[in-house]
C-alpha cells in the first residue's frame, strides 16, 4: 500500500471514522438509562473537581477538627440534630472528630473516582502493549506473553494487594500505591480480550494488504489494527472503572488503602462501621455515594457497550432475551409451517404427475396388446 493511496484513503477514513461516530452517539441517545448515568457521572466529576471551591462556598475543609460540635459525656456524638446539619455544617459533622462531613465526602470523591481512572487507564495501557505483542509475535512470543498474562488473571486481586500494600514503607503516598497496585495487578484480561481480537483482525484483508506493502508490525499496529481494537478496549474499560472503585473502597475498608487523614469513601466506611446507631448519616452517606457511583458507571458501561455493538444484547434490561427468544421461535415456526405446505404441494405435484405418467403407461400397454 503506497503512500499516494494512503492519502486518497485518508478523507476517506476520516469521514467514515466520523459517521460511525455519529452513529455510536445516536444509539446511545436511544437509551435513557444510560443517558442518565451520564448525566450521574457527569455530575461526581464535577463535584470532584470542585471540591476546593465547594468547602470555600461551606467556610470549611475535610482535616480541621471541631471538638466544640462533639459530645464527649456520650462518647463522641455530635451535638444537635441529624449529626449537627446546619449552615456552617451542611452535612453534620463526624462523630469523636468534628469534621466536616461534607467536606470530607466531596473530597473523598477526588480520592476514589481518581484512583479508579488512573489505575483504567494503566491496565488498558499495560492489556494493549502485551495483547497486541502476544498477537502479532512469532509462537514462542506469544506462548511467553499468554502464559505471563495467565499468571496475572489467576493472581488473587486482594490478596497481594493486601500483601504489597503492607510491606510498604507509611511514608509512600498512599492514594498513588493503591492506583499502582490496582493498576499492575489487574490487567490479565483486557491483555486476552486484545490478544484474541488482535489475532481476529490479523486475518483481515486490509491487514494482509498493509503487510503486502511491506509495512513493518507496529505500523500495521498502530494504522490497521488499533482502530479496530477501540470498540473493545472502551467497553471493557468502562466496566474496570467501577470494579476499581469497589476495590480502592474495600481495601481502604480493610486498612490497607488511604489513610487519615485523607478523606476516601471507603476508609470513612471503615471508621463509620461502629456509629451505625448513633450517628448513622456518617454510614450512610459514604455509602450511599459509592452505591450511586459504581451504579451509575455500571449501567454506562452498558450503555457503551450496546452502542458499540448494537446485535449484543443488554444485561440489564429484564426480559429482552425472552422476548428476542420468543419472535424467533415464532419466526422459525411460521417459517417451518410455509416450508411444510410448499414441500406438501411439491409432493403432491409430483405425485399428480406420477399418477399422469403411469395411466398414460397403462394406456400405451393396453395398446400395444391389442
Amino acid at each position: 500500500m503506497s503512500e499516494a493511496l494512503v492519502a486518497t484513503q485518508a478523507p476517506e477514513a476520516i469521514a467514515s471514522g466520523a459517521s460511525g461516530a455519529r452513529q455510536f452517539w445516536r444509539r446511545l441517545r436511544t437509551r435513557r438509562a444510560a443517558l442518565v448515568a451520564a448525566a450521574v457521572v457527569a455530575l461526581l466529576v464535577l463535584v470532584a473537581l470542585a471540591a476546593p471551591l465547594l468547602t470555600a462556598i461551606e467556610g470549611q475543609d475535610p482535616t480541621t477538627y471541631h471538638p466544640s460540635l462533639i459530645d464527649s459525656a456520650r462518647g463522641g456524638v455530635p451535638i444537635g440534630s441529624f449529626g449537627g446539619i446546619g449552615a456552617d455544617h451542611w452535612l453534620g459533622v463526624e462523630p469523636q472528630t468534628g469534621r466536616d462531613l461534607f467536606a470530607r465526602l466531596v473530597y473523598g470523591a477526588r480520592v476514589s473516582l481518581g484512583v479508579a481512572l488512573a489505575a483504567t487507564v494503566i491496565q488498558v495501557l499495560l492489556g494493549l502493549v502485551i495483547g497486541v505483542a502476544a498477537a502479532l509475535g512469532s509462537g514462542w512470543v506469544d506462548q511467553l506473553l499468554s502464559r505471563f498474562t495467565d499468571i496475572f488473571v489467576a493472581m488473587p486481586l486482594m490478596v497481594m494487594s493486601l500483601a504489597l500494600l503492607a510491606i510498604v514503607p507509611q511514608s509512600f503516598p498512599r492514594p498513588v500505591l493503591v492506583t499502582l497496585v490496582i493498576g499492575f495487578i489487574a490487567w490479565g484480561n483486557i491483555a486476552k480480550i486484545v490478544r484474541a481480537q488482535t489475532l481476529t483482525l490479523k486475518g483481515l484483508d486490509y491487514v494482509a494488504a498493509a503487510r503486502l506493502s511491506g509495512w513493518g508490525t507496529w505500523r500495521i499496529a498502530r494504522r490497521e489494527l488499533l482502530p479496530g481494537l477501540a470498540a473493545p478496549v472502551i467497553t471493557y474499560a468502562s466496566i474496570l472503572i467501577p470494579v476499581n472503585i469497589s476495590t480502592e473502597a474495600a481495601l481502604s475498608f480493610l486498612g490497607v488503602g488511604v489513610k487519615p487523614p485523607t478523606p476516601s469513601w471507603g476508609q470513612m466506611l471503615t471508621a463509620a462501621d461502629v456509629w451505625y446507631q448513633a450517628a448513622p448519616q456518617y454510614l450512610l452517606l459514604p455509602a450511599g455515594a459509592l452505591f450511586v457511583t459504581v451504579l451509575a458507571l455500571t449501567v454506562l458501561g452498558d450503555g457503551v457497550r450496546i452502542a458499540l455493538d448494537p446485535r449484543a444484547a443488554s444485561r440489564l434490561s429484564v426480559g429482552t432475551g425472552r422476548k428476542r427468544e420468543a419472535r424467533a421461535t415464532g419466526s422459525t415456526r411460521s417459517g417451518g409451517a410455509a416450508g411444510s405446505d410448499t414441500s406438501a404441494g411439491s409432493t403432491g405435484s409430483v405425485t399428480s404427475a406420477g399418477s399422469v405418467t403411469s395411466t398414460a403407461s397403462a394406456a400405451s400397454a393396453e395398446e400395444g396388446s391389442a
